[in-house]
């Protein structure tokens, strides 16, 4: 599993032409899943992401986690996370896990965000999607 988690001022998911996802201050989040990933493991990376100390406090240093500011998340399934490029100019994607359980553990992190969190956006499994962000800092970071 990779979370690539960017700390944004706002963010937003098209589907041809159409916003379907859009949050402000929060975590923008493309979800990986591979093959052997489980509930366990998206549990794992749930618990990690959200307790992640990555917003400033008064004094400016990064010590706030998103509960702690409040902060939304837009979670976005991006299976390229899993791009091998070390063979030619085109890259394969054998360790991404296979759409039915790509999707199944998509569906359950969503769920599972949305019991701690108050804002969860979506993109749409499998669409052709169109992503805008403003990352904050910039500040992103790999979970995997």
């Amino acid at each position: 599993m990779k979370f690539l988690i960017q700390r944004v001022t706002e963010a937003a998911v098209d589907i041809a032409g159409e916003t379907i996802g859009k949050i402000g201050k929060g975590y923008l989040v493309l979800i990986g899943v591979g093959e052997g990933d489980t509930r366990e493991v998206a549990d794992r990376f749930i618990r990690k992401m959200l307790a992640l100390r990555i917003f400033a406090d008064e004094n400016g240093k990064t010590n706030l986690s998103i509960k702690d500011v409040g902060g939304a998340l837009l979670l976005v399934s991006q299976f390229t996370l899993y791009a091998d490029c070390h063979k030619g100019n085109r890259p394969t994607f054998n360790g991404a896990g296979n759409p039915t359980l790509a999707n199944e553990l998509y569906e359950y992190i969503i769920a599972e965000c949305k019991k701690e969190i108050a804002v969860v956006e979506t993109g749409h499994f499998g669409a052709d999607m169109q992503v805008s962000l403003v990352n904050d800092g910039p500040f992103t970071i790999m979970l995997d």
